[in-house]
């Protein structure tokens, strides 16, 4: 039997599953608290591989009936980062920070060629380092090599800049960060989403009106015929007025100071540039504007600078997609994770 199947944990909507499937892995079994993200994985995958349960239900006896089956090559997951954030509240004794070790569990259990943890760049630095260094002294002692590295999204076709820190750990020492291949064109967020069409108000727009231009759109639309998740939002008369005073790239510190106070967020009301990779996608993307458009981003524009295909469609309400999308990894960062992991095996 192959030996190419993974588990995800922590697997949201299943951006980084759709990475490593996309460089030949296959997903065993995924699992994640939130039920609407388990909905639209499910959705998009055939199988219902994941299943909303807490990872803590996973017990040591099925874990190792699971590795006695002996298909499982490989451990990947994001547990949650909340509490290692950069925008959050960094609370050493935040629950969430503690999920590791759960993932730490698992691993012991099924003894995977490799792992993968993908989380936020804070994570590295976190109480003078303290979470980085116990997360390479826990699988060091399981018999892995343990090596991590920030990687920005932008470097491997991902039209926007996200830094996010990687851990893979692998029973051989063959990984190599510096072996993953690098893209030569950066894309931009014009060259992402430029075909998309046009929305003015709250309108749902499930048709494309015009030919993908880009090589990008192309690769994203693949086979598409209805365009998901591209709806507007109703934004009032003064908040529109403000972000077309906005220039492409510009941040309302460019306005006139009586703008300033409006919103009290440092990061408040800034427009995408066109001619650049977008900012880090949250997930509410309420203060980032279209480079062209007076407008929020829609959830299916922030998945094309996310680099999940058209065909990917998100279920639940339309601020849950939000979230769902701003919480992936980037598929195609994924990819080049994963085709190096593949590569080193």
């Amino acid at each position: 039997m192959k030996k190419n199947k993974i588990i995800d944990l922590f697997c949201g909507c299943g951006g980084l599953s759709l990475g490593f499937e996309m460089a030949g892995f296959e997903v065993k079994a995924a699992i994640d608290m939130w039920q609407d993200a388990v909905k639209t994985y499910n959705h998009n995958n055939p199988g219902n591989k994941a299943i909303c349960e807490d990872i803590h239900n996973w017990t040591n006896e099925v874990l190792r009936k699971m590795r006695d089956e002996g298909e499982i090559v490989g451990v990947i997951g994001g547990p949650p980062c909340q509490g290692y954030s950069t925008v959050g509240t960094r609370d050493i004794n935040d629950p969430r920070n503690h999920l590791y070790l759960e993932y730490c569990r698992v691993v012991e259990q099924i003894q995977p060629d490799f792992f993968v943890i993908e989380n936020v760049k804070g994570l590295t630095t976190l109480s003078h380092g303290a979470f980085k260094d116990d997360i390479i002294k826990r699988f060091s002692a399981l018999g892995y090599h343990v090596k991590y590295q920030i990687l920005n999204a932008a470097d491997y076709g991902v039209p926007q800049n996200r830094f996010r820190v990687f851990f893979v750990g692998m029973k051989s020492d063959r990984f190599n960060f510096d072996e993953i291949k690098k893209f030569n064109h950066i894309v931009t967020a014009s060259e992402a989403i430029g075909d998309l069409p046009s929305l003015s108000g709250s309108e749902k727009v499930a048709v494309y009106s015009s030919e993908p231009q880009t090589d990008y759109e192309k690769k994203m639309r693949g086979n598409s015929t209805v365009l998901y998740n591209h709806e507007g939002t109703a934004h009032t008369e003064q908040t529109r007025k403000i972000i077309s005073m906005i220039k492409d790239g510009g941040k309302i510190k460019d306005l006139p100071e009586e703008y300033w106070n409006i919103r009290k967020y440092n990061k408040a009301f800034e427009r995408m540039g066109s001619n650049r990779p977008s900012n880090t996608v949250d997930t509410g993307h309420r203060n980032y504007f279209h480079y062209k458009e007076n407008r929020i981003p829609s959830v299916r524009e922030n998945a094309r600078l996310q680099s999940f295909p058209d065909s990917f469609e998100f279920l639940g309400t339309k601020t849950s997609q939000y979230k769902q999308v701003g919480n992936a990894v980037p598929p195609l960062l994924a990819y080049a994770v994963a085709k190096e992991i593949k590569h080193s095996l």
